[in-house]
């Protein structure tokens, strides 16, 4: 068996409104579908494949979770390859009161935050391809000025 390609992800959120609110609203993935069939309630994103990104509506109220807690850490979306998209996002995502933190992995450069239910979020630009000559570099981690 090979694994060719991430299919998708699925997160599980509070408050299915206020997830699509902020994942189409804020960060502007492009909704595709709605799921809502004996209690499970769905939104389906897509970034050109037939879907991408999901989150579902699940009772818990998201604010059980920490940092040494087992779960998904975040989920990344690439935003472009230039240090002004990344600027502009943080510039946005100041404005709509969301709070980032910009960091430099060298190969890419990103910024980290949460949705309203606290599952992480990265926003990042490819900004080196030294990765492909030196495997190691992906694991770099630095602070990066905005």
């Amino acid at each position: 068996m090979k694994i060719n390609a991430l299919g998708h992800v699925v997160l599980r959120v509070s408050d299915l409104a206020r997830a699509e609110a902020f994942y189409q609203g804020i960060l502007g993935l492009p909704l595709c579908a709605h799921f809502d069939e004996n209690g499970l309630k769905m939104a389906f994103f897509t970034l050109g494949n037939h879907h991408d990104f999901a989150v579902m509506e699940v009772a818990g109220d998201g604010k059980n979770r920490g940092e040494g807690e087992v779960g998904l850490d975040h989920v990344a979306f690439n935003i472009g390859t230039s240090m002004d998209e990344l600027r502009e996002a943080h510039r946005y995502l100041t404005e709509q009161g969301i709070t980032t933190n910009p960091v430099d992995h060298e190969v890419t450069k990103s910024l980290y935050l949460s949705d309203p239910d606290s599952n992480g979020i990265e926003l990042y630009i490819d900004a080196s391809d030294v990765w492909r000559k030196d495997p190691a570099k992906v694991a770099q981690l630095a602070p990066l000025e905005i």
